[in-house]
């Protein structure tokens, strides 16, 4: 596990980041926020590449900068190219194995793994230099696999990739970390992240907005009621019921008569009390469905 602990990092009158504290988990988390939200100031600190201001950074007890015994246990995919460019793809990731730790025969074994496992394919024969921004991707993710570290960071790692290559990406990352590696994946495009996990980090202006499952996330928004879809038989007699329980708040009809949209300010009395009514009465129920319960409304609502 990497934990950081009331971590600040500031550049001048500058703050990056602000008495963030969290900790990263097996498995993939998602790390969202709009661009200049602190994303990969956050990342260059849990990576060791910065020092924080205030605070601390660990990985399983033992402080990660400036220490090489916790740096080999992370895998970094940093946003930015650093490349020697007239090598190949897989001499490129064989080098950085070689930094890693590995003997040379094994760099080249590993090399050729990590390659494989983000299908960069024949790519990795051409030259850095001739690659497309999508091949350089891949090459940078693999340079983070190569010497197999427990924790992975990715920072935006899908920025300039095809879809086909995307979906790849995406199976991969997600692939990790039911290996059981803990992988913190940044990005600003919330369907990315929502292929790859639920759980997130908000980070908003430098600071930790929320952390957790979306669902969990969302009903702990409580100024903002969830909207609830529903589509029954007998929507009139249903929506009699609702505007009588504490738990709602409006009730509107769609277009059609046959389906309503609840404002729920309690999710749990209300499936409760749903569950009564219809075991009372035959409300003919086909969908039940909270339309904000999202990444994308979580994120919307939290910025807001």
């Amino acid at each position: 596990m990497i934990r950081v602990q009331s971590v600040s990092k500031w550049y001048g009158l500058v703050v990056g980041v602000n008495r963030i504290s969290l900790s990263v988990e097996p498995g993939v988390t998602g790390l969202l926020g709009v661009n200049g939200a602190g994303k990969s100031t956050l990342l260059n600190l849990m990576a060791g590449l910065l020092k924080p201001s205030s605070g601390t950074v660990e990985l399983d007890g033992k402080p990660v900068f400036a220490n090489p015994e916790a740096l080999k246990s992370l895998g970094y995919c940093p946003s930015p190219d650093h490349f020697y460019e007239d090598v190949t793809g897989l001499e490129f990731v064989a080098y950085m194995g070689r930094l890693s730790g590995l003997s040379p025969a094994r760099a080249r074994e590993r090399a050729a793994e990590a390659c494989h496992e983000v299908a960069l394919g024949e790519e990795a024969g051409k030259k850095v230099r001739a690659m497309s921004k999508g091949m350089r991707q891949k090459v940078k993710m693999a340079q983070a696999l190569v010497h197999d570290p427990p924790v992975l960071l990715l920072d935006e790692p899908l920025n300039g990739m095809d879809p086909p290559s995307r979906a790849q990406s995406i199976e991969a990352i997600r692939r990790w970390g039911e290996q059981g590696k803990s992988v913190l994946v940044s990005s600003h495009m919330l369907h990315e992240v929502e292929a790859m996990t639920s759980r997130i980090l908000l980070l908003h202006h430098g600071k930790l907005l929320a952390s957790g499952e979306v669902p969990q996330v969302r009903q702990a928004i409580a100024s903002r009621p969830m909207n609830v879809f529903v589509r029954c038989a007998d929507a009139r007699d249903l929506a009699a019921a609702l505007i009588t329980w504490p738990c709602v708040q409006s009730v509107s009809f769609g277009a059609e008569g046959k389906a309503l949209t609840a404002e729920v300010t309690d999710m749990g009395d209300f499936r409760l009390r749903l569950g009564d009514l219809m075991a009372d009465r035959e409300l003919g129920l086909e969908i039940l469905n909270p339309l904000d319960d999202n990444l994308s409304a979580v994120f919307s609502y939290l910025v807001a």
